[in-house]
């Protein structure tokens, strides 16, 4: 059986503006000759003639949030405790995700037509799954296609997509889906259009209403997903395993769509 690899994965880059400014990542490279010293801390004595065509190694240093690139949101982003099974207790660190959530029958929502800043309803989700013949189970991975999976790369891709409300990611939680993802900067609509709407009604509940389910029902979020677009509607597996960072909020995944032929 044939096996086809789909990279849905962003880079870590300073060139493509993927956050805002105040959360960009920075990337510095050093270069095989500028890293003589650097081994020869390691080998006193060590000069560039002792190496072959002067080169030491190339290793870069990395200013980064657990937010940047493609990302996994662990329940202690959204609350520091969480609603599991009737039981109030404290919110999952990255680090304590069971492995099985990670590699899982993926299902792909087409929410593409959607407007920017269009809060995504239940309705919508149970529409999209009828049109598609899908019915969920548990541990399915859900992952949405907005508008802003087109826009990366854009300077305003950050305002671009529909986002996922409380209502649309409790349909999906309570039928037993853990992971969720996006090619959205945020599972919940963009910020500025959310902005707007607070600005009229002063309606606390429309503030990070997708992330703040996760109060309710835990479950991890995946943010910055590319190349949607590619996959098939279900019939796919989906391998997001976050790196383990320590008590963190979040950590940095490697998405790949796996599908079989």
């Amino acid at each position: 059986m044939a096996r086809r690899l789909v990279d849905l994965s962003i880079p870590i880059t300073n060139d493509i503006i993927s956050d805002p400014d105040t959360m960009r990542p920075k990337v510095t490279y050093f270069r095989h000759r500028e890293t003589v010293p650097q081994m020869a801390a390691s080998f006193p004595g060590l000069t560039a003639e002792h190496l072959p065509e002067g080169e030491g190694w190339a290793v870069e240093q990395i200013t980064l949030s657990t937010h940047n690139g493609t990302h996994m949101d662990a329940p202690w982003h959204f609350h520091s405790t969480t609603d599991q099974a009737g039981t109030t207790r404290p919110a999952p660190t990255i680090d304590e995700g069971p492995l099985e959530y990670f590699l899982q029958p993926g299902v792909k929502l087409d929410f593409r037509r959607f407007p920017d800043g269009y809060v995504a309803t239940a309705a919508d989700v149970e529409a999209e799954l009828d049109r598609i013949g899908h019915a969920l189970k548990p541990l399915d991975i859900v992952l949405v296609n907005t508008a802003a999976g087109a826009a990366y790369g854009d300077p305003g891709f950050i305002h671009k997509g529909c986002g996922m409300g409380e209502e649309a990611t409790l349909y999906l939680t309570e039928r037993g889906v853990k992971v969720v993802g996006t090619d959205a900067w945020s599972w919940d609509a963009p910020f500025s259009h959310t902005a707007r709407k607070w600005a009229e009604t002063r309606d606390p509940k429309l503030i990070w209403e997708g992330h703040k389910a996760g109060r309710f029902r835990e479950y991890y979020q995946i943010e910055k997903l590319t190349n949607l677009e590619a996959l098939p509607a279900d019939g796919f597996t989906l391998s997001c395993f976050p790196v383990k960072i320590a008590g963190a909020s979040a950590g940095w995944i490697r998405a790949v769509a796996i599908l079989d032929s």
